[in-house]
């Protein structure tokens, strides 16, 4: 996981993508959400919102 997230960074400074970074968080952020949500009693909540 490490050398992923190595890589990506690698990626984005020598290609000048920090464009890229706003999207890459959303997606974690999204992802940690759907994750966190799975067991508890707020999923029914959360579904909705997708």
């Amino acid at each position: 996981m490490l050398s992923l997230l190595a890589e990506l960074w690698e990626f984005i400074r020598v290609r000048k993508k920090y464009w890229l970074l706003p999207v890459i968080l959303v997606m974690l952020a999204l992802g940690a959400l759907i994750v966190l949500a799975e067991g508890s009693a707020a999923a029914p909540f959360l579904y909705t919102l997708f």
